[in-house]
């Protein structure tokens, strides 16, 4: 058994882009297959930059604002309860379009 909170978690910088903030809940071996569960927080107009995973799936679940993310080049708009899911290899690009905090809680899954 493994119980984390959000209010006790550091805040980490996401990989494809310093300066949007995550919290990690899970990492790679805490869980089989799962590579990571985490919530990160996008400030206006932050993007994580065009990128893909050869070795998972990810997958996506906006909490609050609004955004958009683009894979393999279509955009498709991310509002609260909307849930997205990448494959291997699909290029992805997230983006907060709005004026508030946009907040997505996601994970990954080895292919």
């Amino acid at each position: 058994m493994k119980i984390t909170s959000l209010k006790q978690l550091p805040m980490e910088s996401v990989s494809h882009n310093p300066a949007i903030k995550k919290q990690v809940m899970l990492r790679m071996g805490d869980l089989p297959h799962v590579t990571n569960f985490s919530q990160a927080r996008f400030q206006s107009g932050q993007v994580a930059q065009a990128h893909t995973h050869a070795d998972m799936h990810e997958v996506f679940f906006v909490e609050a604002g609004e955004g958009a993310i683009a894979i393999d080049g279509i955009t498709h708009a991310l509002t609260p309860g909307v849930c997205v899911a990448v494959a291997p290899y699909e290029t992805h690009e997230v983006s907060n379009t709005g004026d508030e905090e946009l907040v997505l809680t996601y994970f990954g899954l080895r292919a």
